[in-house]
């Protein structure tokens, strides 16, 4: 596939299962591969800032060079700052002291993107985009990977979310509906995974004040489920290239274990390498 005007990129989240697309889009920076418009969810909202920016190897740096070093990920956050993981190094030192991030290059360029969070008032997704202020776009990644249950309810414009993965996990229609007609798809899963039906007890627990994410919630896996089959037939018509891992991944959501993670990553480089995509 060649990428043309009008093509989208997406990445699907999933903690640190990310790691699979870090490598994916450092391989697409690489070879001065461009979309004018991506689209990220949660982990791949994150790993998609990097690469707007052209920060090669700063996602990679983040997710696998500084776990090592910081061990950002742990019960002890969930105490302390009431997340599993340390959203205030992620959030705060990581961009502006740790590994900068790079706000005028991001702000400048022409191409379109998109970070999705899930509307705790209306359980619908909102897809955000920010280009002048750099609080809003940190505001808006943060609220993309706030996981329910162990991360807190992050505010954006006033406005309660969550994240992003819960109202769409892999918005390939929202895509279409932008008017984009092929799509290079990123997933952090291997072809053919769906996910199993599952009940949610403590949903109404911790979003008491919140009926329509408790819907969302529990409609998740099915609607998930539902946009793989409609990737597939879309893959099938040529209409999109699909970029995942090759068996079932190894590597969990709050994964630790840098080993497994570098693998993952360089998994992600070597099959983005095979996919034919050109620039």
């Amino acid at each position: 596939m060649t990428i043309d005007p009008h093509t989208a990129l997406i990445l699907e989240g999933g903690g640190l299962r990310g790691v699979f697309t870090c490598g994916v889009l450092d391989y697409f920076m690489d070879h001065g591969i461009r979309f004018p418009f991506t689209v990220g969810v949660s982990a791949g909202a994150c790993n998609g800032l990097s690469y707007m920016s052209g920060q090669r190897g700063r996602a990679k740096a983040s997710n696998i060079d500084l776990m090592e070093k910081h061990h950002y990920v742990g019960l002890k956050y969930l105490f302390t700052q009431g997340c599993i993981m340390d959203f205030k190094l992620l959030f705060e030192e990581f961009p502006t002291k740790i590994i900068p991030y790079d706000y005028d290059t991001y702000f400048a360029n022409s191409d379109r993107y998109v970070m999705v969070t899930t509307n705790c008032l209306t359980g619908e997704a909102e897809y955000l985009e920010e280009r002048k202020s750099s609080e809003r776009v940190m505001d808006i990644v943060r609220a993309s990977s706030s996981l329910p249950y162990v991360c807190q309810i992050t505010y954006v414009d006033g406005i309660p979310m969550l994240d992003g993965g819960i109202a769409d996990s892999i918005p390939i229609e929202y895509a279409l509906n932008q008017g984009y007609e092929k799509a290079v798809v990123v997933l952090t899963r291997q072809r053919g995974y769906r996910k199993k039906e599952a009940s949610h007890p403590i949903t109404r627990l911790f979003y008491r004040k919140y009926p329509h994410l408790q819907r969302a919630i529990a409609e998740r896996n099915s609607k998930y489920n539902r946009t793989l089959d409609l990737i597939d037939k879309l893959e099938a018509e040529g209409k999109v290239i699909v970029i995942s891992p090759e068996k079932p991944v190894e590597v969990g959501r709050m994964e630790t274990d840098t080993t497994k993670l570098s693998a993952l990553y360089e998994e992600g480089y070597r099959i983005a390498k095979c996919s034919g995509i050109l620039g």
